[in-house]
């Protein structure tokens, strides 16, 4: 085997549970430590240290401030954008330079303590946090949402992704009912797998009609116990090392487990510019270069962990790669975003170490796939207890074509997909439309109370709607 070889060797999660808790900087720096330590390795010899975003606080400088807390003088550093598909892609970029023989070593790891914010929040107090950054910088976008979407309040995942959804649900022919009760089935097994995770959120088993009808909506159809618990406390970390330092640090070859072959790629940056509103070509396309690279297929995986923010990421994923939602060997190795816990950009870490725990106690294959911003950014990794395979790049196998979105309009349009957001007393607020239009979707929002309560009493996509424009917002009637 060629020594530069990359390989995991550490791993590392922890959840907190007291309220209030630490700060990612501490949580950071005890996975980095405890990941390093599993690998048999020195923090302080690492090579490369390499941050996933965090939503929980902004740091003067994050990689810096880690950096100093290890006693490491890494000559690598990497602070990702928002997104659930990063830490993939910093595993990726930390695998190839491995093989490329630029490092030995690298270290990637994640936080999130907005569990803890909100404790402070909640007792009217600041969050008491070290090494905050003046002038607080932008946002960690890659790209900022479309001025039609913010204009029209769509921006939020629980909004996007139901579109999403009932866009899926009308091209598959299921109605209201079916659709949630299909959901429920898909994620009840999902509960039972986080349930016996030690570094899940919640760990309660629910069944299939507690979580089609046993909670308030969030983004209609969407209820609250079916999507991605954001508010946690959680941290992971991984250590990957070339073979021939895994073999100086004695590391024993069954805690050793390979990246056989990954990809990425994107659909659409905006939820109104895809194709097809409930379906995925890039997923499809990721999935069959991952496999590929691997030298493996869907049938020879041992193990899955499908991103779960929202039911359509893993209706999408299901779809594209014929994937039964039912497979005996589960949808998810953690219990999925919505139970074990969905740690904004940083879960694929959790997922990735997960995985390698599993694969190191019952040697095989196992599929670890990311999901980022609405949809958009897919990652797909193959792990193995055996090396092969080749490792492939952060380079896009696939880029979808864009539908145009029409920022104003005044007219006749077709329902393409839609929500209804509802408020925190459960009490439905508007709707959001996407519309097909004449040269491409537009848009809209619903304000009287009566076209609501029709939008979630029956099937709304391919209604035939009036949009009236005051030149920023389009407002849907019928």
């Amino acid at each position: 085997m060629d020594p530069r070889t990359p390989c995991l060797i550490g791993i590392a999660q922890l959840t907190i549970r007291e309220q209030p808790g630490p700060e990612p900087l501490d949580l950071w720096e005890e996975t980095a430590r405890a990941a390093a330590g599993d690998a048999r390795l020195p923090v302080e010899r690492l090579d490369s240290v390499q941050i996933v975003y965090t939503d929980s606080w902004q740091y003067d400088s994050p990689v810096g401030r880690l950096a100093e807390r290890l006693g490491a003088t890494p000559r690598h550093r990497a602070y990702s954008k928002v997104g659930g598909t990063a830490p993939q892609s910093l595993i990726g970029e930390a695998a190839a330079r491995i093989a490329a023989g630029d490092i030995d070593s690298a270290l990637v790891t994640g936080a999130e303590a907005l569990a803890t914010r909100r404790a402070y929040r909640n007792a009217g107090e600041h969050v008491p946090w070290s090494h905050p950054a003046v002038p607080k910088p932008p946002y960690g976008w890659e790209r900022p949402p479309h001025p039609s979407a913010l204009a029209h309040g769509l921006f939020l995942p629980v909004h996007t992704y139901a579109i999403m959804e009932t866009a899926r649900r009308a091209a598959f022919g299921l109605t209201v009912e079916e659709e949630m009760r299909d959901r429920g089935r898909m994620m009840a097994p999902m509960t039972e797998v986080a349930a016996a995770n030690p570094y899940a959120w919640r760990r309660t088993v629910r069944t299939a009609d507690e979580l089609a009808h046993g909670d308030r909506f969030v983004g209609w159809p969407y209820t609250r116990n079916t999507v991605a618990v954001l508010e946690v406390d959680q941290a992971a970390a991984v250590v990957l090392a070339s073979t021939r330092l895994a073999d100086r640090l004695d590391v024993p070859e069954e805690r050793r487990v390979y990246l056989r072959g990954w990809a990425y790629g994107e659909d659409t940056w905006e939820v109104g510019a895809r194709p097809a509103l409930g379906a995925s070509e890039a997923i499809g396309k990721v999935a069959e270069a991952a496999f590929l690279r691997a030298g493996l297929g869907l049938g020879d995986m041992d193990a899955l962990d499908v991103y779960s923010c929202f039911a359509i990421a893993l209706r999408q994923a299901c779809d594209a790669i014929g994937l039964d939602p039912l497979d005996p060997r589960g949808l998810t190795v953690t219990g999925g975003l919505p139970y074990a816990g969905g740690p904004a950009s940083d879960y694929v870490l959790h997922s990735t170490a997960t995985m390698a725990g599993l694969l190191r106690a019952r040697p095989g294959h196992g599929l670890v796939s990311g999901v980022g911003m609405h949809l958009t950014k897919h990652t797909y990794a193959v792990w193995s207890s055996e090396p092969g395979g080749r490792l492939g790049s952060a380079s896009p196998v696939f880029v979808a074509e864009e539908v145009p979105v029409v920022d104003s309009f005044d007219g006749d349009g077709v329902v393409a997909g839609y929500t209804v957001a509802h408020g925190r007393d459960g009490a439905a607020e508007r709707g959001v439309l996407v519309v097909d239009v004449p040269g491409g979707r537009a848009y809209a929002v619903v304000e009287a109370a009566g076209l609501l309560a029709d939008a979630e009493s029956r099937e709304l996509v391919g209604q035939r709607v009036r949009l009236v424009s005051d030149g920023e917002v389009n407002v849907a009637a019928w």
